[in-house]
């Protein structure tokens, strides 16, 4: 299935190229440094902080086949927070692929969902990891408009 089928993400910000592998579980999915992207270094690298958008594209692809196999459409998400972001390095190399794996850790009913993701190399190293948590809304132009959280009204 191409990418931008489960991605509403488009253009430069589409940072995702193919989704590799996915079960209730995870995803798996890759991205290609380009050295001509807008986030390039003076060097053509990705700067490792690109990462947690990455992981937050698997995610989001994971959510879509959740949504679909249920029947129903995406709804759009958010990302809540980032607990530990570790990388090895402070870029990551141009015109080598990098394979991005979220895990989910906690889903529930209110839309919450937690993941593990790593980013690794083509041979398997693991290259940065991190703990996302994420929002998926009910209704998500009232959560933007400061309704969907809990405020008082």
């Amino acid at each position: 299935m191409p990418i931008e089928d489960l991605l509403p993400h488009r253009g430069s910000m589409l940072l995702l190229t193919g989704m590799l592998e996915a079960d209730a579980e995870s995803a798996t999915c890759e991205a290609m440094p380009d050295a001509k992207a807008w986030y390039a270094e003076s060097d053509g690298t990705m700067p490792a902080w690109i990462g947690i958008e990455l992981m937050a594209q698997t995610i989001a692809v994971h959510v879509a086949l959740i949504a679909r196999r249920a029947g129903r459409r995406p709804r759009p998400g958010v990302l809540l927070g980032t607990r530990a972001y570790r990388a090895g390095a402070d870029r990551f190399p141009v015109g080598q692929p990098l394979q991005i794996t979220a895990r989910s850790t906690h889903r529930d009913a209110t839309g919450l969902g937690a993941y593990d993701c790593t980013l690794a190399d083509d041979r398997g190293t693991v290259l940065a990891m991190a703990a996302i948590t994420v929002y998926e809304p009910e209704d998500f132009a009232q959560f933007l408009a400061g309704q969907g959280h809990g405020e008082a009204q």
